[in-house]
């Protein structure tokens, strides 16, 4: 029993540790289709089923943040409108610029 233990821990000390960008690198290589995921998993000495829960959270950031865009657009609008509401006077033309008259 404590060789297995051994040999599980030796395993664990040396498995690859993927930086972001390596993982990045892989999951767009894999979405672009030019080689099956399979090839592309072999190729990369990794699991078909790590590189899909790569992808899934690559693609889930994404959506992320790109809702989180969307929104921060939304709030800057409703923010620009409120600014606008407090006064209530028009704006009128200067020479340089946009005076507001009380």
């Amino acid at each position: 029993m404590p060789r297995r233990k051994t040999v599980r821990d030796i395993r664990r000390r040396t498995r690859k540790q993927y930086s972001a960008e390596e993982k990045i690198r892989i999951v767009l290589e894999g979405l672009r289709g030019e080689d099956s995921i399979a090839a592309l998993c072999r190729r990369e000495g990794i699991a078909e089923s790590l590189y899909y829960s790569w992808s899934k959270e690559f693609l889930e950031a994404g959506k992320k943040r790109l809702t989180g865009d969307t929104a921060r657009q939304a709030n800057a609008r409703a923010s620009a409108r409120s600014a606008g509401s407090e006064d209530s006077s028009p704006p009128v033309e200067s020479g340089g610029g946009i005076l507001f008259m009380p």
